[in-house]
């Protein structure tokens, strides 16, 4: 059997899933925790990618490897291979005042053109903009940039202060596309927009930035570890939404929803996106395609807080909300409970709307959070599919999506047929299966068993009341 491993480093933990070549089958897995925070020692990711390795049973009977990790974090290091500063992560939010100084000098629309997206706070290079007003003694020092998966992967590699080539850092589209200074379309950097930022020539300065893979490409690990034995084939890795489409195995035709602590929305295509409106991010897919993505702050926390309120643990939330009719009797619940950012309503707060004696009611109130809570995600699709994009299959995902009045009800919201997969560590996954592409130079074709299926149920009165009580805040 040969084996093939991949390894999701997200903002509170590193998991490592091993599966097997040829059916896709998890043999084992592992996990680490990593530090609470908005900026991080990478040091931490390092020690906790070597502990998942090893909670994992090793990798001595591994073939090849490869890393996801959360986007938009900046690692900067200097000519010596040592890390400068704290990394900062995407939710480190310090560098807001930046990102709106780099769009008023390049201009929305600009940035939209040349790198698919306009910036906000959690992208690179407002990170690096901040570090140069913010920092910069520090800023002198950057000698090389990456991205967190791109600097576990050198590390794994056998790379780092104690063997410092800078020239060996690797990352791949989708991560890079999230760093506001890289061009999916044309899968090159925009050094100007860096030159700019960082308010120095990095072309003579000889600022180095990771060489950008293909999805088959591959390297290996050059000086071996206790972990990570020498020869061991590594992966290009991936961003961590481009990782959960690939282990989703989503092709061209398929949108993803994934309602976590936040909520995504994203869809494969052959086509880059521009939007200067900066709703939809124009990211790449790690299989050589696009990924247009908008992000909401408010998703699964809505569930929480409404059972919270209703004393009621999950399974009874859902029996309340199944038992009221679709639109919930008239109740709407607009959930932007920390403000929000698809739509950008920084100062909002969650409202509630249509009360009446007869729509007061526990069952209304349970349906009509589910219901606010997918109306904002539908939105974001509907942002989406402005761009050209076409869908025609919706992958429901996260740890929401496994309850049955959650499911039932985005067959309701959404006019596209709903697929709930089983529930599974899918950057994890998706990483795995860019390992196997690069052992074996071509897309595994690995099942991705469904949880549920429901039947399409459109009831657009959903979203009718949701607009008309959302259009007074926009």
């Amino acid at each position: 059997m040969t084996l093939v491993a991949g390894v999701d480093s997200s903002t509170q933990s590193c998991k490592v899933v091993i599966r097997d070549l040829e059916t896709g089958a998890v043999v084992r897995t592992g996990r680490a925790s990593h530090p609470d925070g908005t900026e991080v020692d990478p040091e931490a990711w390092w020690s906790a990618l070597r502990s998942a390795v090893s909670d994992a049973g090793g990798l001595d009977d591994v073939a090849a490897i490869s890393v996801g990790g959360q986007q938009h974090g900046m690692v900067v290091l200097d000519d010596g291979g040592r890390v400068i500063r704290p990394a900062l992560l995407w939710n480190d939010t310090r560098s807001a005042k930046a990102a709106q100084d780099l769009i008023d000098e390049v201009g929305a629309g600009a940035f939209a053109e040349r790198t698919g997206s306009v910036p906000v706070a959690s992208f690179t290079l407002t990170k690096l903009r901040r570090l140069s007003d913010a920092e910069p003694e520090n800023a002198a020092l950057v000698a090389a940039v990456a991205l967190p998966h791109d600097w576990l992967t050198w590390r794994l590699r056998g790379f780092g202060p104690a063997n410092p080539v800078l020239d060996e850092l690797v990352t791949d589209r989708s991560d890079a596309s999230g760093t506001s200074y890289f061009d999916p379309a044309t899968d090159s950097y925009d050094r100007e927009l860096l030159k700019l930022t960082l308010r120095r020539d990095v072309e003579n300065s000889g600022l180095v930035l990771p060489t950008v893979l293909g999805p088959a490409d591959k390297r290996q690990v050059e000086v071996a570890s206790p972990e990570f034995p020498k020869g061991l084939v590594v992966g290009a890795g991936a961003g961590d939404n481009a990782g959960a489409a690939l282990g989703l195995d989503a092709r061209e035709g398929d949108a993803v929803v994934s309602i976590g602590t936040s909520g995504t929305v994203f869809a494969v295509t052959d086509t880059a996106t521009h939007d200067e409106t900066g709703t939809v991010a124009g990211f790449a897919d790690a299989a050589g395609g696009f990924l247009p993505l908008i992000a909401t702050l408010n998703a699964a926390r809505i569930l929480d807080a409404t059972a919270a309120l209703l004393d009621v643990d999950h399974d009874e939330f859902a029996r309340l909300a199944l038992s009221a009719e679709p639109g919930s009797s008239g109740l709407v619940l607009l959930p932007y409970f920390e403000g929000e950012r698809t739509p950008n309503l920084p100062d909002a707060t969650g409202s509630l709307f249509g009360l009446t004696l007869a729509s007061a009611t526990r069952a209304n109130l349970a349906r009509a959070a589910i219901e606010g809570l997918l109306c904002g995600l539908a939105d974001g699709l509907d942002a989406v599919l402005t761009q050209g994009v076409v869908a025609q299959r919706l992958l429901l995902i996260g740890g929401a999506a496994q309850n049955p009045a959650v499911s039932a009800i985005a067959a309701q919201v959404f006019e596209l047929p709903v697929v709930v997969p089983e529930p599974a560590e899918y950057v994890a996954a998706g990483t795995a299966r860019q390992a196997a592409w690069a052992l074996s130079g071509e897309r595994p074709d690995w099942p991705v068993a469904l949880n549920a299926e429901p039947a399409v149920d459109y009831r657009p009165v959903i979203r009718e009341q949701y607009r008309a009580a959302a259009s007074g805040l926009r």
